[in-house]
């Protein structure tokens, strides 16, 4: 069965989208999976399924199959397919993790709201009682981080230089260590002033990305809660901008860039369910 696709991104955070609501496709874990390798699919840093559900509901996949309850960057690309679809700039897009509200803003850029960041040790969750604001927990050179979830598990370091990190040498071992239960998206923040961080996040399932929304609403909040900045700041990552917005009522708010790829057509029986 041929199903179309578009590649779409997020400040480089890249999605295989494709839509489940007229015929159902099939989609499984390992046929997901398939479809994001980068050599032998079509390659991205999570698979996006749109299912029916209120205005839709988005399923999100891992390159590695496994299951995302959030991902800030696609509900952003989702909503303005849906827009251009429906004429409507304000959408709610449907999640595991709870209803993501969104709106195309008058200049392209879309914001979502992400929900209040849950800041308990059993929300996010770890393996027994802790302090969120400072977890019992360090690699190499890194320490001292703090823990929130945005509708997935999130670990921030903060750290006085980005470069001299290799983020790919510690970021496995910090995901899978046995704090967090369902392992963790583990960020490192870099506060250049009250209202300008510079992020970078190995995802879970995932690994090291250009950008990663709930990654920078956890790096934001987590910043905030420690006094490195103000609840509002422009977080930098490797593919651009993101705007972080963390209300006095809890909710955070991401804005940013969209933009489409290309479009393709797949065999889906080339990918084994």
């Amino acid at each position: 069965m041929n199903a179309r696709f578009l590649k779409m991104h997020g400040c480089g955070n890249d999605f295989v989208v494709m839509d489940d609501r007229a015929r159902t496709l099939g989609i499984t874990p390992a046929r997901a999976a398939a479809i994001a390798d980068r050599r032998t699919g079509v390659g991205c840093d999570q698979f996006i399924v749109i299912e029916p559900g209120h205005d839709a509901f988005m399923r999100i996949y891992n390159p590695d199959g496994s299951e995302a309850g959030a991902c800030g960057n696609a509900t952003r690309c989702v909503a303005s397919l849906l827009a251009a679809e429906t004429g409507r700039p304000s959408l709610n897009i449907r999640t595991i993790s709870g209803d993501l509200p969104a709106v195309v803003l008058p200049d392209g850029r879309v914001r979502v709201d992400m929900g209040p960041a849950r800041l308990g040790w059993a929300e996010i969750p770890l393996a027994g009682p802790a302090d969120t604001l400072h977890l019992d927990l360090a690699r190499g050179t890194v320490a001292d981080p703090a823990a929130a979830s945005m509708g997935n598990p999130h670990a921030t370091f903060f750290v006085p230089d980005m470069d001299a990190l290799d983020i790919a040498a510690i970021g496995p071992s910090l995901e899978h260590d046995r704090i967090f239960p369902q392992r963790a998206n583990i960020g490192f923040v870099q506060v250049l002033a009250r209202d300008r961080i510079r992020l970078r996040v190995w995802e879970r399932g995932a690994g090291l990305t250009l950008a990663c929304g709930s990654g920078a609403c956890a790096g934001l909040v987590n910043a905030a809660r420690r006094g490195l900045t103000d609840r509002r700041a422009a977080v930098i990552v490797d593919g651009g901008v993101l705007e972080i917005e963390w209300r006095d009522d809890g909710h955070v708010l991401m804005t940013g860039p969209v933009a489409i790829s290309f479009t393709g057509e797949l065999d889906l029986a080339a990918y084994p369910a």
